[in-house]
């Protein structure tokens, strides 16, 4: 059974950065996708970014990219997002997530962590 647990949340002027963190305890495969998704109040959740476990094959939306970074350390078992050039409109409630290699979803969430972006 996978866990995830993640952190690094907080309160940043626009323009500022922080590092989320998921920490993953279980069985972990290599071909496992990591992703980070948000929910911003009375929005849907969305997509961020992805990984696979192997460091291969990152992702992004659009609305991130050339912002946030996604990685991860193996020998950790923790993924992270690297989020800079923080904007007023990324705040929201941040989780990682695991989709399986053999399910076509992602099954496995974190709580999820509070990112607040000042104007």
């Amino acid at each position: 059974q996978v866990q995830l647990v993640d952190a690094g949340g907080g309160l940043v002027q626009a323009g500022g950065s922080l590092r989320l963190s998921c920490a993953a305890s279980g069985q972990i495969f290599g071909s496992d996708r990591m992703g980070w998704f948000r929910q911003a109040p009375g929005k849907e959740r969305e997509f961020v970014a992805a990984i696979t476990w192997t460091g291969a094959g990152t992702d992004y939306a659009d609305s991130v990219k050339g912002r946030f970074t996604i990685s991860r350390d193996s020998a950790k078992n923790t993924v992270y997002l690297q989020m800079n050039s923080l904007k007023p409109e990324d705040t929201a409630v941040y989780c990682c997530a695991m989709r399986r290699f053999y399910l076509s979803s992602f099954s496995i969430w974190g709580q999820g962590t509070q990112v607040t972006v000042s104007s």
